[in-house]
Order: C-alpha cells, then structure tokens, then sequence
C-alpha cells in the first residue's frame, strides 16, 4: 500500500492482508447492487475502477446509464462553487465532523444526505420557490398551474360542537396566558 494512499484512507497492507479481493466477491457485489441505480460522487471515476475490475473476472460493465453523478449535479445547482463532498456537507449543514479519513461506508452515507439535499428533498429551509438551478422545472409547473380553474377555498371554521368542546377544555387549564 503506498503510503500517500494509506494516508487518504487509513487502510494499510497489514490490515488488508487477510480481506477478500474484488474477484471473490464480485457476483456477490453484482446481487446486491441488482439493477437499481447507483449514486456516486464524481461517479464516472468510480464507475471506471469497478467496471476494469468487473472487466477482469469476465463480467460485464455497469452501464452508464445507471450512474447518478452528485458532482454533476452538483455544479448544476451550484454552478462555479466548490462541489466537494466536504464543500456540499458544509453547504447544506450535514455534520462531518467524525469523518477524519476517507472511507467508504462513512462517504456513503454522508452523500446519501448530501443527495437528498441536492434532490430537494429535506427543504428544511421552507424554500418552496424554484431556482435558477431548476428553471428547466419552472416552466411545466407554471403551465399545470395556469391550465387549473381556480377554485374558492373550502371553508374551515370549527363548528358549534367543536367551539363548545375546546372552551370546555380550556376551563380545565390553571390561569392559561391568553386569558390575562
């Protein structure tokens, strides 16, 4: 293990001396990853190095198709900023602080929040408009909205019994605030 290698990751000879190697676990890798598509930082880099190895045990490639690339969408969404893992962990307040090394299982599951961040999906911010980012969205959502006919809103005033009902609760309360 080459010693700038080992410094990266933490993993050295000795330690790896007794794992099993790519070959051995190949069919087992191809099982469990099944046909679902594969998120990945920087994921063409990755992708190389699993298929030349998937290559070598007389396998077929992942195809590209089925490769999620973070760092592309990345620099979709933040065109000209760093996109790093560290960079996007701090852009989107994921803690990383237990990362020291680069390993595996642990830059997993720091991109799986990272992704869900760059997919919209925590919106922890409330930021329900689109941005520039997602312009290419815009346009479909606002012709859904304009084709809609405008409907009145449904009325939502709490009826006599549920009045009647609350007010009895909150003869219950000892001295609450909003009736001083």
């Amino acid at each position: 293990m080459p010693a700038a290698a080992e410094a990266v990751h933490g993993l050295s000879a000795t330690f790896l001396s007794d794992k099993p190697r790519f070959h051995e676990k190949a069919a087992e890798f191809l099982e469990f990853i099944g046909d679902s598509m594969l998120v990945a930082h920087n994921a063409g880099f990755d992708f190389g190095f699993v298929n030349m190895e998937l290559e070598k045990c007389g396998l077929d490639p992942l195809g590209r198709e089925r490769m999620i690339d973070t760092v592309a969408l990345a620099r979709v969404r933040h065109p000209g900023a760093k996109n790093s893992l560290d960079a996007l962990c701090t852009r989107y307040g994921i803690d990383r602080s237990h990362r020291t090394l680069h390993g595996a299982l642990l830059d997993a599951e720091l991109l799986a929040q990272v992704y869900v961040e760059l997919t919209g999906g925590r919106q922890i911010g409330l930021h329900l408009a689109v941005d520039n980012a997602e312009a290419d969205l815009a346009e479909p959502v606002a012709r859904i909205k304009r084709d809609r006919p405008l409907r009145a809103a449904r009325p939502h005033a709490a009826s006599e019994e549920e009045l009647a009902a609350h007010a009895q609760f909150l003869d219950t309360l000892k001295e609450p605030l909003w009736r001083t």
